[in-house]
């Protein structure tokens, strides 16, 4: 077979932490694979993983992925197959030290390798970068980072291919990343398989839609699904997506045969939409994809060709996702039973807001919701029914104010005796005070972060 006519596969095994981990165990068992990408962070999973680490400093990362590699380890290396993975966290070294344990406790000792990529982590270096001209403003209001510094509880820049590339090329067989984008998870195996350079723009820019399209796991072969998803076949097996990807750039999206769930042009397309701005303009560190005039063609059950993806250069700068500390927060609940389910819910709303208003208690904010009325279409739900059987009332407070905060949890309890009738559902006793970690994006210029980029490869 000619390099032109080569076929990569990549998989997806994981599209957020906490999901199937029978996924990953699947996609190696079940069929041709080469890469396995899994995917573990979004925003707020790095001020958790965070948070661990100052209670513990050898947390910070993806703890069930340790177990799961240790599971799987002698397939992937019999079988050859190579696993990209943010699961790093924020503490890319630690999860590589327990994944070299890991695999000698598999039986792979001598036999494989671990990269770890580390330098996406600014949090110590924030007064430096700061002090250097960097104002990291923020991308949604424009202010400056400095006067909330003290807040700020993790801080990492989204990373591209060329350290995955490099790992890749040091022959490690097991690649634990930081805040690597979704997508260089998949584009990054494509590059170095390739032999892509980095300017050949559409090609890289169809790597980053495959990316795109396996990051999120089932979401991309039937799981939440819109379109007809009461006819989506086997989803307690449901088989997650995998990328035949070509040296031209184009691909297949599919899945290994006999798994269930779909994959047909309106699933992807349905994938493709999630979080997507300007489909002209999608940015990542290492190209600007332009999704305007791609295709979607299906050639097979369960097999959807993507072509006409273009690219555009890099920008001269990476996303920085700041997760700082932004106050208190507790959310509680009381179900009302019929009959007048819902105004008995407003009406101890009403006397709630009243009560913390006679107490001078300061919130941010007073969010009420009624589940099973309003909760998830607002006031396009319209009024509620008469009849309606029953409903949640969910209030949510925020303050900066711990204390306040505090003394919201004391007041909703009261209500059952001294509110309305028909109440339930407060079994579970006292809301929950919980720490607020608030999202700040910024951009940093890429020579801040590129020369703090570091790989290892360990023997395991």
């Amino acid at each position: 077979m000619s390099a032109e006519d080569r076929i990569i596969r990549i998989g997806s095994g994981q599209g957020f932490w906490g999901d199937d981990l029978e996924a990953p165990v699947r996609q190696v068992e079940g069929g041709p694979l080469d890469y396995l990408m899994m995917d573990y962070l979004a925003e707020v999973t790095m001020s958790i993983m965070q948070k661990q680490r100052s209670r513990d400093p050898d947390a910070g990362y993806a703890r069930d992925f340790v177990p799961l590699m240790e599971r799987i380890f002698p397939a992937i290396i019999e079988k050859g197959v190579r696993i990209v993975t943010n699961a790093g966290g924020v503490n890319p070294e630690g999860c590589g030290q327990a994944l070299l344990e890991a695999g000698r406790k598999a039986g792979v000792g001598g036999r494989a390798k671990v990269g770890v990529v580390t330098g996406d982590d600014l949090r110590e270096r924030l007064p430096e970068l700061i002090a250097e001209g960097h104002e990291l403003l923020n991308m949604e209001t424009g202010e400056p980072l400095e006067p909330i510094l003290d807040q700020v509880q993790s801080a990492n820049a989204y990373i591209g291919a060329r350290p995955i590339m490099r790992a890749l090329e040091g022959g490690a067989d097991v690649i634990v990343t930081g805040r690597s984008t979704d997508t260089a998870l998949t584009y990054g195996p494509m590059m170095h398989e390739f032999g892509w350079d980095p300017s050949d723009h559409d090609r890289v820019a169809h790597g980053v839609v495959a990316g795109h399209i396996n990051e999120c796991g089932a979401q991309a072969s039937g799981g939440n699904a819109m379109v007809d998803w009461w006819t989506i076949p086997a989803m307690e097996s449901v088989g997650f997506p995998l990328i035949e990807a070509s040296a031209d750039g184009s691909f297949v999206v599919t899945k290994h045969p006999g798994t269930g769930g779909r994959i047909n042009r309106a699933v992807v397309t349905e994938q493709l939409l999630y979080e997507m701005g300007d489909p002209s303009d999608y940015i990542t560190p290492d190209v600007v994809a332009d999704l305007s005039q791609l295709r979607l063609e299906e050639v097979g059950p369960d097999r959807v060709r993507v072509t006409g993806v273009r690219g555009r250069p890099e920008t001269d700068f990476l996303k920085v996702s700041i997760a700082y500390s932004g106050g208190w927060k507790a959310v509680g609940t009381l179900v009302y039973a019929w009959p007048d389910a819902a105004d008995k819910a407003l009406a101890a709303d009403r006397i709630l807001r009243a009560r913390l208003d006679r107490l001078g208690l300061e919130f941010d904010e007073i969010r009420t919701e009624l589940v099973g009325w309003d909760a998830t279409h607002g006031h396009l739900a319209g009024p509620a029914p008469a009849d309606h059987p029953e409903v949640e009332l969910r209030v949510a407070v925020r303050s900066q104010d711990r204390a306040a905060v505090e003394r919201f949890t004391r007041e909703l309890a009261p209500l059952v005796l001294t509110g309305p009738p028909s109440v339930t559902g407060f079994a579970g006793g006292r809301p929950r005070v919980q720490e607020i970690m608030a999202y700040w994006p910024a951009l940093i210029r890429k020579e801040a972060v590129q020369p703090h980029l570091n790989v290892r490869i360990l023997e395991v």
